[in-house]
């Protein structure tokens, strides 16, 4: 993108720029932290101002490129560095009305050193004021000229170094463009460097000539101002196009909040010009800036731009006006027609005057291509609103009756509604639309509305536009097409399409259900009544289809909310949706008691789609696999090209769990990034979503600050939307943070507000996810019974037949509670074979190492168990494993609680705090939460232990210490916090 001319030498890849050139200087000061990139043209810069500055001077420099390219911004940071480093800086600019002044351009240049033109010699002195105009002319010639300007800044040099900038030297007058060229043979012994801009040889009339007769304009000197460039030193340096990578840092640094969408827009019409990308946007609407609305079919380019990019037209022939308009408007941004130019185009008269102006050339295939892609708009721009329907109409009589690109041109030729045209737009869009291109068919359906004669033609076809609009990522538009249908009244064959529309509006742009529940219904009713048409028109989903989208909108809606007047709907018409549809409804209604089998059911689903080669629906079953935390490759594959972002947001959705569930960690970030691509798109419920997936990374590392901060952007949105779906995750998600650093009072009550013990709550889809939690949680905390009582509700509701993952985590709950209560060795050992086989069978589970949080957080609790029963070395490998884990997960506290364990595992003292020699590092634990206050029961439940078990420490640890009561504790051990107890004051002191 962005090439410079043909045969011109790049210097520098790193191309970025924030200045124009050849227009009004904006006044701002330039310097290396407005210039992103140019390092090479700076490197030659700085060497022409260091060789200067040593005295081996005179250098001459031309900074050679397009209009716009940035030139006058690398002028304005090397004056910038030359004031800084002590050069006396003179600085000119010639411009097209300027070009028949005499010395225009050297009086601009040499203002600062006028008053030292009094030690000139008198001859000197006088020719020179003579040719600036400050005494009457008296005659002189371009010689006695130029070398009195060479003495003056020789004298100048004496005192500093000179730096002489000239900008846009293509329309320096004559003769200054003499003196400039006496300059340049003279001054090489001089602390002098000359530094000049000018446009590629070729895009602009010869310098010095008239613009109007091309002839050179009566000066006084001799020697016309062409001859500068002919024989023009030595660094002529091309600055050509930004980068990709440069270009888009730009438009981000100067217009942060455009939409992604008009950002590629702009990237592609500026083609890497800077002063484009500057200036474009702003030109913009607020609705196009935000993305709200495409973008019309040529970006207002502003007088600026126009100026630049359009000088060469005014002069045209009118036949060459109009042939640049055809390739202008049938080039779709590539400024290239799609054939070969016609014969009569070919003429002399056509295309020399297009040629030597610059404006494009034909390329070796007889193509005519734009010389940027800004002439091409420049081109539009200046063509009246008459003169492009005429180039439209000539366009689509070149091109055949079954070519869409005739129908465009048609469209854009109408001058007032024409229903008979609108009618193909309409078909066209719907072709469209069934290939999968939704959002273009909803350009195409919005531009049959305008062209619709009948008022109830144009809301249908304005309402299949929101439908299609929405589906193919242009949620926000899809937003302003609503409105607009809201303000007149929808015929009632449509009606139910327009429920649809609204409903997906307002789910996904404006995050409200509300509508879900008071339209979808009825919308329903309609669809499935007896003899029931399709929505008028169908340029769209089909009738069956039509249904299938509002039930799974309905179900969205209620697994969000829990809103039971949905759920009461669903169960209405379940049997008026396909078998996907169905299975999705089964998977999240009321798992414990309606999804035995999903994920068997969804595999045998994918494997027949994808046998077969079929695509429909794949949304449904995307969503049914969310259910189940399936992550069949194949169904990505088939839901690789549905409905644009529609589709591949529920995947981006569905991959950023499943890579949470599956220890993918590395790409937490990801989640945000869909977030904001989300926020670009207009769809804010899925921004929503995706940050809440993100806290999910955070709280499984135990970050409390990120999860706070997530969730104080998170939870006022889903509240006002009243999205239970994701205010009872933050709840799991905070008690998920408590566990990780060891408050399990405090996770058990914030899980014990989602459930109760041995109750698995309708209106709770993802009651699995938090199920190894509570029963975590409530071990813990010294709570047996209700652990007990929750593993044995799994169990009784065959929780492990719902999906690999439900199977696993209830085998997990299982292993935690399986073994009597532990108290001495003789009593517990049928329970510790009991609890090894409950383990051994939990990690059996089938997929089991692929839950690779859980599956850690099960091996830390075994560990643990078995350090508890003694058995240093067996709990060695199961902690390690863990610790291995939750280190790549990037778990700290959770990896903290294996190191821990491993301390203790090594029969190593504790390391937070030297003891007593003769304890163990249980002991010492327990005799240090003793020593607060804490009974035997509380030191039990903060330990994992029995209070039996408790008790046998303590005997133990009285003698070693020389002690007879627990009192005397707080005085026989060191101080030092008491491992694995909660932050902050000691508890009361109670008795056993």
């Amino acid at each position: 993108m962005g090439n410079g001319p043909v045969g011109m030498e790049r210097v520098g890849t790193e191309h970025v720029s924030t200045e124009h050139d050849g227009a009004e200087h904006d006044g701002a000061e330039h310097d290396g932290a407005e210039l992103v990139g140019r390092r090479s043209e700076r490197v030659l810069l700085q060497r022409a101002l260091d060789e200067a500055r040593s005295g081996a001077g005179g250098s001459t420099t031309v900074l050679r490129g397009d209009p716009g390219i940035g030139k006058t911004a690398l002028l304005d940071w090397v004056a910038a560095r030359a004031g800084r480093d002590g050069f006396t800086v003179l600085r000119a600019g010639g411009d097209e009305a300027g070009t028949g002044i005499a010395f225009g351009v050297l009086h601009q240049a040499l203002r600062p050193l006028l008053e030292h033109a009094r030690a000139l010699p008198r001859r000197q002195r006088a020719a020179l004021e003579s040719a600036l105009g400050l005494r009457d002319p008296a005659f002189s010639d371009g010689l006695l000229v130029g070398a009195s300007v060479l003495a003056l800044l020789a004298e100048e040099t004496r005192r500093r170094p000179v730096l002489v900038l000239v900008d846009d030297l293509h329309w320096v007058d004559s003769s200054s463009a003499a003196v400039l060229v006496f300059l340049r043979q003279r001054i090489a012994d001089l602390p002098l460097a000359l530094i000049a801009t000018s446009r590629p040889i070729g895009t602009n009339r010869p310098i010095g000539t008239s613009p109007a007769t091309g002839t050179n304009p009566p000066t006084g000197t001799s020697r016309p101002a062409a001859s500068v460039l002919e024989g023009w030193p030595a660094h002529l340096v091309d600055v050509g196009a930004l980068s990709d990578h440069d270009s888009r840092a730009l438009l981000r640094r100067r217009h942060p909040d455009l939409a992604a969408a008009t950002a590629r827009r702009v990237l592609d019409e500026a083609a890497g010009n800077p002063l484009a990308l500057t200036e474009l946007p702003g030109r913009l609407e607020d609705e196009h800036r935000r993305g709200v609305v495409p973008l019309p079919e040529r970006l207002p380019l502003g007088e600026r731009l126009e100026a630049l990019f359009a000088q060469g037209l005014r002069s045209l022939p009118a036949e060459a006006k109009r042939a640049l308009l055809c390739t202008a408007l049938d080039g779709a941004g590539t400024g290239a027609l799609p054939g070969p130019v016609p014969g009569q185009d070919r003429a002399e008269g056509v295309l020399g005057p297009i040629e030597a102006g610059g404006l494009a050339r034909l390329d070796p295939t007889g193509r005519l291509v734009f010389r940027h892609s800004l002439v091409r708009s420049a081109v539009i721009a200046a063509a009246s609103e008459a003169d492009r329907r005429a180039a439209h109409r000539t366009l689509a009589g070149r091109l055949r009756a079954d070519d869409p690109r005739r129908l465009l041109h048609e469209a854009s030729a109408a001058e007032g509604p024409d229903e008979r045209l609108a009618a193909r737009l309409q078909e066209a869009g719907t072709r469209v639309a069934l290939r999968g291109g939704d959002a273009e068919g909803a350009l195409l359906l919005d531009r049959a509305a305008s062209l619709s004669s009948d008022a109830g033609n144009r809301m249908r076809r304005l309402t299949w536009a929101a439908v299609m609009s929405a589906r193919g990522g242009r949620l926000a538009y899809a937003a302003k097409l609503v409105g607009e249908l809201k303000r007149a009244p929808v015929p009632e064959d449509v009606a139910p399409l327009f429920a649809y529309a609204v409903v997906y509006v307002d789910q996904s742009h404006h995050v409200d259900f509300a509508s879900s529940f008071s339209l979808l219904p009825t919308a329903l009713a309609t669809l499935t009544a007896s003899g029931a048409r399709g929505p008028g028109g169908s340029p769209g989903p089909a009738f069956g289809d039509l249904v299938e989208q509002m039930f799974f909108k309905l179900l969205l809606a209620s697994v969000y909310t829990g809103d039971s007047r949905g759920w009461e709907t669903l169960e209405r018409y379940r049997e008026h949706v396909s078998p996907a549809a169905r299975l999705c409804h089964r998977a999240w209604a009321d798992p414990p008691r309606t999804a035995h089998g999903a994920e068997a059911e969804l595999r045998r689903m994918v494997a027949h789609r994808t046998a077969r080669g079929e695509t429909g629906h794949a949304w449904l079953l995307l969503w049914a696999a969310s259910a189940v935390d399936g992550g069949d490759p194949d169904l990505w594959r088939l839901s690789g090209g549905e409905h644009a972002y529609a589709t591949q947001g529920s995947v981006a959705k569905a991959r950023c769990h499943q890579d949470f569930l599956r220890g993918r960690w590395d790409t937490a970030r990801e989640c945000l990034r869909e977030a904001e691509t989300a926020e670009e798109l207009g769809y804010h419920c899925n921004a929503l979503l995706f940050r809440h997936y993100h806290a999910h990374f955070l709280a499984g590392r135990g970050d409390e600050r990120g999860l706070r901060a997530a969730r104080a952007r998170i939870e006022p949105v889903a509240r006002r939307a009243r999205m239970r779906f994701v205010t009872d995750h933050l709840d799991r998600l905070g008690a998920l943070v408590a566990l990780a650093h060891g408050r399990h009072e405090e996770a058990y009550t914030r899980l014990r507000g989602m459930m109760s013990p041995g109750d698995l709550p309708r209106g709770l889809s993802w009651f699995h996810l938090p199920f190894f939690d509570f029963v975590y949680a409530a071990l813990r905390c010294g709570r047996r019974t209700e652990a007990r009582a929750h593993v044995a509700a799994g169990q009784a509701a065959r929780m492990g037949d719902i999906s690999a993952h439900h199977a696993f985590l209830l085998a997990a709950a299982t292993a935690l509670t399986a073994g009597a209560d532990e108290a001495d060795a003789a009593d517990e050992a049928e329970g510790v074979g009991e609890a090894d086989a409950a383990y051994a069978a939990a990690c059996a589970v089938p997929g089991a190492d692929q839950w690779v949080f859980d599956l850690a957080r099960l091996r830390l609790a075994h560990g643990s168990r078995l350090l508890r029963q003694g058995r240093h070395t067996d709990a060695g490998e199961p902690l390690r494993a863990a610790l291995t884990a939750f280190t790549r997960l990037g778990a700290a506290p959770w990896a903290e609680q294996c190191r821990s364990a491993l301390r203790g595992a090594d029969g190593s003292p504790d390391s937070t705090a030297a003891g007593p020699a003769e304890l163990t590092a249980q002991e010492l634990r327990i005799a240090r939460l003793v020593a607060t206050g804490l009974t035997n029961k509380e030191v039990g439940a903060a330990l994992h232990l029995s209070p039996r078990t408790v008790g046998a420490h303590l005997y133990r640890v009285f003698p070693k210490l020389g002690i007879t009561s627990r009192a005397a504790l707080a005085r026989a051990l060191p101080p030092g916090r008491p491992s694995g107890s909660p932050p902050g004051p000691a508890p009361s002191r109670r008795g056993t």
